[in-house]
């Protein structure tokens, strides 16, 4: 079901109140801020960055057949005969468009937070609420204060959900976005020890992931995990934010949402609920019970939004994990095969013994395969980082993982903490890593990689996966 964008000239120039030097008469049919994936009838928005100015790209754009572009000064090698929309702060006039295109919509508007699963539940709720009518959601990850307003300046209006994901790395940040998005439905999926670098504890990142509350429109609901140690605190606060509709899912029996049985299978896992007194049986495409947990949070969501129950735990059967996070790759040579679990993209301590437990639960595909993982540096933990990997160490000897590498300055304290049997090797980088990975990996192994971002740890994927042998 395609949906639609559609900005007039005249739109634009009241929701920015910008100004041209000649009579504008187009439309566009998406907003863009890269030059390098505009496309002809695109709304170009050229942003100041710290290491890029995007009025540096305009004539890039207009190249690739942008419909206009919003710039806070003439272009280079742009002529001034050029649709151009002209504002004292191009940033500013994308959170204006973005707060027009939400003022506009027509349908119900759901949001994401949390610590760890915000893209996977937002993508969950994405595939239920497509199977019930017209739904948007943002693309990637874009969750920050540039990419929650152009997200909102390409909600369709005629969409019948708008799913938007919001972040945060710093207190602050969230409330405004959520004022933003003015959220009907809010899930927070989980509190845990990510960007402690910017928080005294974990109380305040609850608090600072409370900030969501702040958007919460007239009547609306919130979503709680009941598993996680701070929903008591995340539950006070949608309180004193006047929200009276408090719904929570997990493993109790008090959960509006409540776990009843999970079992792992080659596809994913088998997941059996009672959701708002509603037994349901589905199929989820994605490993470990947390993934499983997180589909009962956004199941509840999604029913909160008026969707049907069963029409949308039947499509989480067609649920996958985003690029890096928890995708499967059985990789051919030759002569043998052996599994890639792709956790590349991010990494925390919680997430992290999530993908352990995964691991061990996943059966290697000879007698003599092996469980490996190769870790990057978790950033952001501020001075607990060294003791936080090193205490991963014993989980990883508790779940039976047979061979860890390492790479990242704070990885070498979880490599040092590790039995001498099972270290792998170790270094700096991820690029350093791929040979000692490649040459060591064996048949009916199963080696899971994970790592925060900046570590790149997709490198040690795509080597891994290029081992396939070609087709003739």
């Amino acid at each position: 079901m395609t949906l639609n964008v559609a900005w007039t000239a005249q739109d634009v120039v009241n929701a920015t109140h910008g100004h041209s030097l000649h009579e504008q008469t187009w439309i566009a049919h998406d907003v863009t801020i890269d030059s390098r994936s505009t496309k002809a009838g695109d709304l170009f928005v050229a942003l100041k960055g710290p290491l890029h100015d995007g009025h540096d790209y305009v004539a890039k754009a207009f190249e690739a057949g942008c419909s206009a572009a919003i710039v806070s000064r003439q272009p280079s090698q742009v002529s001034q005969a050029s649709p151009l929309l002209f504002v004292n702060d191009s940033f500013v006039a994308l959170e204006s468009l973005g707060q027009a295109g939400r003022q506009r919509a027509k349908g119900r508007i759901l949001a994401v937070t949390g610590s760890v699963g915000k893209t996977s539940s937002k993508e969950m709720l994405r595939i239920m609420l497509r199977a019930m009518g017209r739904t948007y959601a943002n693309e990637g990850s874009l969750n920050n204060h540039w990419g929650v307003p152009l997200s909102l300046s390409r909600l369709p209006s005629e969409a019948e959900y708008g799913i938007f994901e919001i972040g945060m790395n710093h207190a602050g940040e969230l409330g405004p976005l959520s004022r933003m998005v003015k959220p009907h439905i809010a899930m927070i999926t989980s509190i845990e020890a990510v960007h402690l670098e910017f928080f005294p504890n974990l109380e305040s990142i609850a608090d600072a992931k409370a900030e969501i509350f702040q958007g919460i429109q007239p009547d609306g609901s919130v979503i709680l995990n009941h598993d996680n140690a701070y929903y008591s605190r995340l539950a006070a606060s949608a309180k004193d934010h006047g929200i009276k509709r408090i719904l929570s899912f997990g493993q109790a029996g008090k959960n509006d949402a409540r776990l009843l049985a999970f079992t792992p299978t080659a596809e994913g896992c088998s997941v059996q609920a009672d959701i708002q007194g509603q037994i349901v049986n589905y199929q989820l495409g994605a490993f470990g019970q947390h993934q499983a947990i997180n589909s009962l949070g956004t199941l509840l969501a999604a029913h909160t939004a008026g969707g049907d129950i069963h029409v949308c735990a039947n499509a989480l059967a067609h649920y996958h994990p985003p690029q890096g996070r928890g995708g499967i790759h059985v990789i051919k040579r030759l002569h043998d095969s052996f599994i890639v679990i792709d956790e590349s993209y991010n990494a925390s301590p919680a997430a992290l013994r999530a993908a352990i437990h995964v691991l061990a639960q996943t059966q290697p595909s000879l007698p003599t395969g092996r469980r490996l993982m190769v870790l990057g540096d978790m950033k952001e933990l501020g001075d607990s980082s060294a003791a936080l990997h090193a205490n991963l160490a014993q989980d990883l000897v508790d779940h039976k993982i047979d061979i860890v590498y390492c790479c990242g300055p704070m990885m070498s304290h979880l490599f040092e903490a590790l039995p001498p049997s099972h270290r792998g090797a170790y270094s700096l980088d991820s690029a350093h890593l791929v040979s000692s990975v490649v040459d060591n990996i064996k048949g009916g192994d199963v080696v899971t990689i994970k790592g925060s971002h900046s570590m790149n740890m997709n490198v040690i994927v795509n080597a891994l996966k290029a081992l396939s042998a070609p087709l003739y």
